[in-house]
């Protein structure tokens, strides 16, 4: 299982105990960011040792690119990263376990309301995902982070605070700080109806993949141009997210707009198609879309 060292994969890591012993592995990643990273690391060993649960622990750089927060930097690395030491662990047929709950869920809804997000946004957190060849779970995503919290302290353990989540220049921090009191004094099922929002997105998106697919499957791979002006407004621009997450590039609303406009207006043998999109380049190759999910170098002066 995931293992940070704060309250709820303390939580976490002590239930998993409970209920699979000597099954368990916990995976510790230090993303370096801040002074505590020592103490955490140094709480999951401590830990670990008095459990008997094997720890491993990786240290993760992190890549900053243009647009990227660090919050999506760091997380994409610690997936990376866990996925890695589950491989080392020889988790196989498990899955690696992650203490996400129900607070943590409200907030990634209200943060994709915020940033204008789509269906995926919206969806926010699955309890169950698949990345770099690895299965994790989120089973505490209907659970209450007051009640996890009040049952470690029953239990007489210890964790780590981690003083960045007392810091309000994040906007997750100053949703759980200031927004979150205000839903629960006035909207006190607000977890719920919020999850259940996220579940109908996540349903919707579901189906927008399908058709999606079902369009690409019709426009060929790499998609023919021509195919693809066919295909109304809407079903274009998702198609194309189809198709460029299929690529592992993430697209942005400008850059698909852009995209779509080129595709609207490539009515001619010259006309010429190549744009930035994520960290990658689509670009035009006679008939057809090509992606590439690395920078393009093409020599054109």
């Amino acid at each position: 299982m995931a293992f940070s060292g704060g309250a709820d994969s303390t939580a976490m890591l002590l239930a998993c105990h409970a209920r699979w012993p000597g099954q368990v592995h916990a995976l510790h990643i230090n993303h370096g960011l801040q002074a505590a990273a020592a103490e955490f690391e140094a709480h999951c060993k401590h830990l670990c040792q008095q459990l008997g649960v094997p720890l491993w622990c990786d240290r993760v750089h992190i890549d900053l690119h243009k647009g990227d927060s660090l919050e999506q930097a760091a997380r994409l690395a610690r997936y990376e990263a866990l996925a890695r030491l589950a491989g080392q662990a020889g988790v196989q047929q498990g899955s690696v376990v992650v203490a996400h709950h129900a607070d943590d869920q409200v907030e990634t809804v209200l943060l994709a309301l915020l940033r204008g997000a789509g269906l995926p946004g919206l969806a926010a957190m699955p309890e169950r995902f698949e990345r770099h060849g690895v299965r994790f779970d989120r089973p505490w995503l209907h659970v209450h982070a007051q009640d996890i919290r009040s049952w470690l302290r029953s239990t007489g353990q210890a964790w780590v605070e981690d003083p960045s989540n007392d810091q309000l220049a994040h906007t997750r921090n100053r949703i759980r700080h200031a927004l979150a009191p205000v839903l629960d004094a006035h909207f006190p099922a607000h977890r719920q109806t919020l999850a259940r929002s996220a579940r109908h997105a996540a349903q919707a998106q579901g189906l927008l993949r399908e058709v999606g697919e079902q369009d690409l499957k019709a426009c060929g791979l790499p998609p023919r141009i021509k195919d693809l002006q066919a295909l109304s407004p809407a079903r274009l621009a998702n198609a194309l997210r189809v198709w460029l997450k299929g690529l592992g590039l993430r697209v942005n609303t400008a850059q698909l707009d852009e995209l779509m406009s080129q595709v609207q207006a490539c009515t001619t043998q010259g006309h010429h198609i190549e744009l930035k999109v994520g960290e990658g380049r689509v670009v035009r190759q006679a008939e057809v879309l090509v992606g590439y999910n690395l920078p393009l170098s093409t020599g054109r002066k």
